[in-house]
């Protein structure tokens, strides 16, 4: 959309009615924001519209700074226009259901009786959704590639007062790994603003400090104590497993778990312990790491408080493996291999038993440091709240009516403190958002879609002075709690291909993602894991404390098992609760060996009514540094096969039910497309089952799923 194509008007110069009724004069079209004589309200000013005079015409006019658009007479909210709506799908009726329409959520249109009475027999009921009691973002929204002023070109320095930013030039993202104008079919119970304290650089800084130095604590904690490297991202599934028990105050960091020792970590640690066990491709390879395998276990059993019958059992096993190592020189590599499992069955649980204690110190360790780290932080947070003469405890609670309404961001009850000046140069295709020499980056496609999710969803910054500093904190955010190791956090940030949501769209009515980031999503709508920030940006908060009526939805969560069976469990309350139509498709790694209790449970689940299997090497994943890695580098195979499975209450089987004919469309789309990086490598948490087939469909036969599928009657066919 450009100025061109708005009905603007051509003068010389603009005056600007100023509140005290005199006239300044400006550049042309760029009207002051300030409040003119004439009040107009809120609605208008909050989607951009002000009161401007005409010196050529004599006369005034409005002028809305978002579009560019100019117009004689007052204008009305939601009205048509021919260019953004030439269908008048978002018009103001003149009826007077025009206000309730019109303000419905996320632009969303409201069913009239007579199109609920068309939908056919196979329909169900819909539920009575009310409109959001927060205000709605304008329903012309801008676009990254309308010319003229940007609106968060002025920033707010606390010492300087308000400055300008030069204004880039017009952006258009030559590939686009989004589509913002799905509409949303989620419908929830209404909510109160959250109470999470606003974000600020200041905090977000100190915050990125701590952890980095918490991860460096559990590295040295690893060397020392166990003479290992930490396990790859095992750090990362640390913060994500902690976070489903803590019930602190911090929305990165742990700080009130029940259980001080973590299962994720303390897991991880003792896979690795006498030494970590890699892939092995040859057969001197193989031969290597069982001599290694060895020789780390007697030396850990003779240099720790071990029993005698583990001494000897330990002691018997290597030097026997020893001498088979020195006799037989015409090994296999199926051999070695075999030989490695036969001792690790017979020393492992000696060698976990001195261990234990051990690792179990620098679990517990690693989280108290933490918990000193949060009280640092929300202390230094409150502070500054407090200098801005902000409030935490006298927030007035918001009264919340038992109503559904279309699903809308986390908003918070806490207002914002003053943001400080973030700088913002563009390096070719890369955004550079600078704060006190800590420097965040974004690809400027990435950056165009953050400015669209802001103007969908923010409501307290309609000027967008407040967007860089909020854009630098989430990029920092997400930066910080993956790590800054080569493809570190790729993985459990990763998305499907674009072509699948497309498909899942199309053939299965599906508009919301359950894990997801404003980096990385697809939709606008979505639950990610920093409702703080990512509230600003589109995210209705975090999954597990999200509970939808009804609605369609994809889930691809992080690959933590712990994470993954909360996950389930939730899915199962949710369709046990809910008689609307409510569907998730699920994404999960086919982990066989050993198996995923997540997996394992879905499949045993009555509410599974279709499941299949994508094998490895055959499909790919969108990288979870999208938004800053270089375009051949987006996707990258799976090493593991994939599991897709659609668990569905039987309004929402009747809805949106996985037929032959759906599944076909679907699958037609799941193919390789574009240039494929070889894979970082297998999550340490598990292995895909060595004897994947090719797609296989599990299709229950019965529609009602009363009880759980018999995985032994099911339709199983190869694609």
């Amino acid at each position: 959309m450009t100025s061109e194509n708005h009905a603007t008007i051509k003068t010389d110069s603009v005056m600007v009615m100023s509140p005290t009724g005199s006239t300044s004069q400006t550049a042309p079209f760029s009207p002051s924001t300030s409040k003119p004589i004439q009040e107009l309200p809120d609605e208008l000013i909050q989607a951009g519209w002000s009161k401007c005079w005409s010196k050529r015409e004599n006369r005034p006019y409005y002028f809305n700074r978002f579009t560019n658009q100019s117009l004689w007479e007052m204008p009305v909210l939601g009205q048509h226009d021919v260019i953004s709506d030439p269908l008048g799908l978002n018009a103001a009726p003149a009826s007077g259901e025009a206000m309730s329409d019109a303000a419905l959520g996320n632009g969303q249109r409201k069913r009239h009786p007579s199109e609920d009475t068309q939908a056919g027999p196979n329909s169900f009921k819909r539920p009575k959704v009310e409109i959001p009691v927060t205000p709605t973002t304008p329903t012309v929204p801008i676009s990254p590639s309308t010319p003229g002023v940007k609106p968060w070109v002025n920033t707010t320095d606390d010492k300087q007062g308000s400055t300008s930013v030069p204004v880039p030039a017009p952006y258009r993202p030559s590939v686009v790994y989004w589509d913002l104008d799905v509409q949303t079919n989620a419908v929830i119970r209404e909510r109160a603003p959250a109470d999470h304290l606003p974000p600020h650089p200041e905090i977000e800084m100190q915050r990125a400090q701590l952890t980095t130095k918490l991860r460096q604590h559990y590295h040295e904690l690893c060397s020392q104590r166990e003479g290992i490297e930490p396990p790859r991202e095992s750090f990362n599934r640390w913060l994500l497993e902690r976070k489903l028990v803590d019930k602190g105050l911090d929305p990165l960091l742990p700080s009130e778990c029940n259980l001080v020792i973590s299962p994720s970590m303390f897991r991880e640690i003792m896979n690795d312990i006498p030494i970590r066990l890699s892939r092995i491709k040859y057969k001197e390879e193989a031969r290597k790491l069982l001599f290694k395998y060895a020789e780390a276990a007697k030396k850990m059993i003779d240099s720790r408080n071990a029993t005698p019958d583990s001494r000897k059992v330990v002691k018997w096993n290597v030097e026997d493996t020893m001498n088979w190592l020195r006799r037989d020189h015409s090994a296999s590599k199926e051999d070695y291999m075999d030989r490695l499992d036969h001792l690790r069955k017979q020393c492992g649980p000696h060698v976990a038993s001195v261990a234990k204690d051990s690792v179990e110190g620098i679990c517990s360790k690693i989280y108290h440091i933490s918990a000193e780290y949060v009280r640092r932080i929300r202390q230094a947070h409150l502070t500054l709240l407090k200098d801005c003469n902000i409030s935490v405890d006298g927030t007035e609670s918001t009264e919340v009516q038992d109503r559904l309404v279309y699903c809308n961001p986390v908003r918070l009850s806490i207002p914002s403190p003053p943001q400080p000046r973030v700088e913002l140069h563009f390096e070719n295709d890369v955004a550079c958002l600078r704060y006190k020499g800590e420097m965040v980056k974004v690809n400027r496609g990435h950056f165009s879609k953050l400015e669209l999710l802001y103007r969908y969803s923010c409501i307290d910054d309609p000027r967008f002075e407040k967007f860089l500093s909020r854009v630098w904190c989430l990029i920092k955010r997400y930066q910080v709690m993956f790590g800054s190791g080569v493809n570190e956090g790729s993985g459990l940030q990763g998305a499907l291909p674009v072509p699948i949501f497309e498909a899942l769209n199309k053939q299965f009515g599906v508009t919301f993602e359950c894990f997801a980031s404003p980096l990385n999503c697809y939709f606008k709508q979505f639950c990610s894991a920093f409702p703080d920030i990512d509230g600003f940006f589109g995210s209705r908060g975090p999954f597990l404390s999200f509970s939808p009526a009804s609605g369609s939805f994809e889930a691809n969560p992080p690959f933590c098992e712990e994470l993954m069976d909360a996950m389930v469990t939730h899915f199962e309350d949710l369709l046990e609760c809910s008689s609307e139509p409510l569907s998730f498709i699920i994404f999960v790694p086919e982990w066989r060996d050993p198996p995923t209790p997540a997996l394992t449970r879905m499949e045993a689940s009555r509410f599974r009514r279709h499941q299949m299997i994508v094998p490895p090497f055959e499909h790919e994943y969108r990288s979870g540094s999208q938004h800053i890695c270089k375009r051949e580098e987006i996707y990258y195979k799976s090493v593991h096969g994939t599991a897709v499975i659609f668990l569905q209450n039987n309004a929402g089987f009747s809805k949106w039910e996985p037929t032959t004919e759906r599944i076909q469309e679907f699958l037609a789309v799941y193919k390789i497309s574009g240039l494929s990086l070889p894979s970082p490598g297998p999550s340490s948490t598990g292995t895909g089952d060595k004897d994947s087939k090719p797609v296989q469909e599990h299709l229950a036969t019965s529609q009602d799923n009363s009880s759980p599928v018999d995985k032994t009657a099911a339709d199983t066919t190869d694609i």
